[in-house]
């Protein structure tokens, strides 16, 4: 299980707040030679979605252009306070899913 490290800071209500996620993982891309002239196998995550009381506020597709353990920023309105979900998955099928609680004043 990777490590995961979750931003979410307390909100007022209709306020823009930042969400900053950082997971541990190596992204490898599939290009990087091995010694013996073959290639790693490509390993990325390739989804990652984030929901709001089971209501997706966020999602992004990621490449192998990504850099290793990836840093995830983006801003929601708060609306409402409730569970935040974070869940990934890569190519090697594995998934992962965090929660935290998300306080709006």
């Amino acid at each position: 299980m990777a490590r995961v490290l979750i931003n979410l800071p307390k909100a007022k209500r209709g306020e823009i707040v930042e969400i900053r996620t950082l997971i541990q993982h190596p992204m490898e891309t599939g290009y990087r030679p091995k010694g013996d002239g073959t290639s790693f196998p490509r390993d990325i995550i390739r989804n990652f979605v984030c929901k709001l009381n089971d209501i997706e506020v966020f999602r992004a597709d990621l490449f192998p252009a990504i850099a290793a353990n990836p840093f995830i920023a983006f801003t929601i309105k708060a609306e409402e306070g409730g569970t935040m979900t974070f869940s990934w998955i890569d190519d090697r099928g594995a998934s992962q899913t965090e929660t935290a609680d998300f306080i709006v004043e």
